[in-house]
């Protein structure tokens, strides 16, 4: 299906007047900076760039940016961390003000106004409002759970039961046979041999992997304990924003040979896949939380470079939902917003996994009650290099709590910086389907 996306039209000649001024400040500014608040010409969105050093970004994708109350947001620049007033934005460029200087953060705490980093072989928390740090632990930390009272980290370890017997090495094709069967290696495009090399580097974890498991380091006690012995490469470690007992992981490598998306709970019991593949080629990934804990979402292709989808599974019941996207609408990486109600996409170049030909855009997606999608440009990300490993980045989107700016980092003109563009009201309908 053929889908033609929404851009926002200027309401008025006053607007059209602002849109043309920005075009020719981008191209004045070819060889200089960005301006730090103008209005993208191809969509009519407003961006604000919010980092005021080169080399700032904001988190990755599923950490967590804004403090409980939604009012402030956190993000890394090259003095240190760095906080700012979510609802100034509608007045320009924020103020920026350091919160801890010459350290990156892990991630803003789920119910207190804490600031988690490591500094000098210590897991300390800075409080955003005071600026007081207190230092809580030596142990390794990948993520810290909603209540702060569980950090986890992995481990290479065998199980010393020995209930975790070791598998057979597994035979794994060649990358470019798998991803693009029927064309010799000398036909292959110089974006498709570059995908097959770095899926190639990641299957070759896959043939005879080792056993990792789980540390997790009680807060209260001091006490760690190690469990979820697997022979598996594990990553993307990510504590529920609700249940301080429950752990989002994946089992990370080709994704089309892996079943990636697993829970787990902080006592070793629980282990769960949430999504199993059903077809040859299908991948799911770069998973992430709802807000209320109570939906895992995900990347799903069925099968992989073909058929594209946002899809969610229900913690609870296991049910499943998709929402159908085509080929230049898909994203990187996906978020979504706090009240369940907007999904955000951050694009990609045509030598990632969907290969689209209009894919550099930052995407806006509304599911709408009788099982459609809306879906909205908000900015034209073509000066963006996306290839990582070249000097690229991926923007890594948020939806601030509000509703009203998509918060991402993007290496225009060869600077990194942290943007923001601001959420339209009226996207137009695709006329996408959703599958229960």
């Amino acid at each position: 299906m053929k889908i033609s996306f929404a851009r926002n039209k200027p309401a008025s000649l006053v607007l059209s007047c602002i849109c043309l001024l920005a075009s020719r400040v981008h191209a004045e500014t070819a060889t200089n900076s960005l301006p730090s608040d103008w209005i993208d010409p191809d969509t009519g969105h407003r961006i604000i760039r919010i980092s005021t050093e080169p080399d700032s970004s904001s988190f990755y994708f599923h950490q967590e940016m804004f403090t409980p109350r939604g009012d402030k947001m956190v993000f890394d620049t090259p003095s240190g961390i760095a906080v700012a007033d979510v609802k100034a934005l509608k007045f320009g460029p924020p103020k920026i003000s350091i919160l801890v200087s010459n350290v990156s953060a892990i991630e803003t705490a789920r119910r207190t106004r804490d600031v988690y980093f490591r500094s000098n072989g210590w897991l300390c928390a800075a409080n955003v409002d005071t600026g007081k740090i207190r230092k809580i632990t030596q142990a390794r930390c990948i993520a810290i759970n909603c209540d702060e009272t569980f950090v986890v980290s992995t481990i290479y370890a065998e199980d010393p039961t020995g209930k975790t017997p070791k598998p057979a090495p597994r035979v794994i094709l060649p990358q470019h046979e798998r991803m693009f069967p029927g064309i010799a290696v000398t036909n292959l495009t110089p974006g498709q041999a570059a995908a097959a090399r770095k899926e190639d580097s990641l299957a070759r974890r896959l043939v005879n992997p080792r056993c990792m498991a789980f540390v997790f380091t009680d807060l209260r006690t001091g006490k760690s304990v190690t469990n979820g012995f697997q022979y598996a490469w594990l990553n993307h470690l990510q504590f529920s924003p609700t249940d301080p007992n429950m752990l989002l992981y994946c089992h990370e490598g080709t994704w089309h040979e892996n079943d990636r998306v697993w829970t787990i709970r902080t006592d070793g019991s629980g282990q769960r896949l949430m999504h199993a593949r059903t077809m040859d080629m299908e991948i799911a990934g770069h998973e992430w939380w709802s807000h209320d804990g109570k939906t895992i979402w995900f990347d799903l292709q069925t099968p992989r470079s073909q058929d594209f989808w946002i899809a969610g599974v229900n913690l609870k019941t296991g049910r499943e939902t998709r929402y159908h996207l085509d080929r230049d609408w898909w994203s990187v990486h996906y978020n979504s917003s706090w009240d369940r109600k907007l999904f955000a996409g951050d694009g990609g170049d045509s030598g990632q996994v969907a290969y689209a030909k209009d894919g550099m855009w930052m995407n806006l997606f509304r599911p709408q009650r009788d099982g459609s999608i809306t879906g909205e440009r908000l900015f034209n990300m073509s000066g963006n290099n996306y290839v990582t490993g070249d000097g690229g980045i991926e923007p890594n989107c948020h939806i601030t709590p509000d509703n009203k700016w998509v918060i991402f980092r993007a290496n225009f003109q060869g600077q990194l910086n942290v943007y923001a563009v601001e959420i339209a009201r009226s996207p137009v309908k695709l006329g996408l389907a959703a599958s229960r």
